[in-house]
C-alpha cells in the first residue's frame, strides 16, 4: 500500500497501524481494554464490535497466537484500514474483517456471524447520546463517539446473538450512563460480573469504567481497584506495565 498523506502509520503494543490523520484514531482506552480482556487457552474465537482501524483484535491476535478473530466494522474508510493493518501485521491466517452494520447482527442479516459461536466479544463503542456533546465535523470521528449508528439495546441485542451461552463480554465506555448500561444488558441477559474504573490519576473521578458481562451468567459483582492513568505528567507505573505485556508474546 502507498502510504497516502492522509494517513499516518504508528506502532503500539507490537503491532504497527496505519490511522487517518484526520479521522478517528485509537486512544489509551483501547490499550486498556485489550489487557482487560481475559484471554484463556480455551478461547478460540473473539470478534470486535466496532473494531475501528482493528487496533485491540491486533493486539489480541498477536500476543494471544492460538485465537480468531473477527473485526466488525461499518464505516468504509476504517474497514479498509482494518484491511491494510492486518496485512502488513501479517495476521491474515487468524484476522478477518467484515463491514457489516452491528445494529444488523441480531437480525440475522450478516452470513457469515452465526448465532452463538463466539467464545468472546470486545467492544468500544460510541458513548454519547445524540444531541449531547460537540459532534465532530468529521463523519469517521462522530459516528465513532455518537449514537448515530448504534445505540445500546442494538449492540447488546447483537452481542448476545453471537455469543454462547457463558461466554464473555469485555467493554469499555464513560461511567455516566453505567446504570443504563447495567439495565439495558440484564433485558439482553447479560450478567455484569466485573467492573473497574479509570481514573486520569488519583484525586480525580473516574472517566472510563472497564466491564466484563456474562451472557445467562449468575448474579455477582466483583468490584476492582481503580486504575490511574498518570502519576505526576508520565503515565503510572501499571500502564507502563501493560504496555510491556503486550510487548511479549505468548
Amino acid at each position: 500500500m502507498k502510504i497516502k498523506k492522509s494517513l499516518t502509520r504508528d506502532s503500539i503494543c507490537g503491532i504497527e497501524l496505519y490511522q487517518h490523520k484526520d479521522g478517528y484514531r485509537f486512544s489509551i482506552d483501547s490499550i486498556l481494554l485489550a489487557h482487560f480482556t481475559r484471554i484463556t487457552k480455551k478461547t478460540r474465537n473473539v470478534i470486535d464490535l466496532g473494531a475501528g482501524s482493528g487496533i485491540i483484535g491486533l493486539i489480541l491476535a498477536r500476543r494471544y497466537g492460538w485465537i480468531s478473530i473477527d473485526l466488525i466494522e461499518l464505516q468504509e474508510g476504517l474497514y479498509k484500514l482494518c484491511l491494510e493493518n492486518i496485512k502488513i501485521n501479517k495476521l491474515e491466517d487468524r484476522v478477518r474483517v467484515f463491514r457489516y452494520d452491528i445494529a444488523r447482527i441480531h437480525k440475522g442479516l450478516c452470513n457469515e456471524l452465526k448465532p452463538e459461536s463466539v467464545d468472546i466479544v470486545v467492544t468500544n463503542p460510541p458513548f454519547r447520546q445524540p444531541g449531547t456533546g460537540r459532534i465532530s465535523p468529521n463523519d469517521e470521528r462522530a459516528i465513532a463517539r455518537h449514537e448515530m449508528a448504534l445505540n445500546l439495546s442494538d449492540l447488546f441485542s447483537s452481542v448476545r446473538f453471537v455469543l454462547r451461552n457463558r461466554g464473555r463480554l469485555f467493554m469499555i465506555y464513560h461511567p455516566f450512563r453505567l446504570t443504563e448500561i447495567i439495565s439495558t444488558m440484564k433485558e439482553k441477559q447479560l450478567e455484569l460480573k466485573r467492573i473497574r474504573f479509570v481514573h486520569p490519576r488519583k484525586g480525580r473521578e473516574a472517566n472510563m469504567v472497564l466491564m466484563e458481562a456474562v451472557k445467562m451468567g449468575s448474579v455477582e459483582l466483583k468490584v476492582e481497584p481503580p486504575l490511574f492513568i498518570y502519576e505526576n505528567k508520565n503515565y503510572s507505573k501499571e500502564v507502563n506495565d501493560i504496555f510491556e505485556y503486550f510487548a511479549c508474546k505468548n
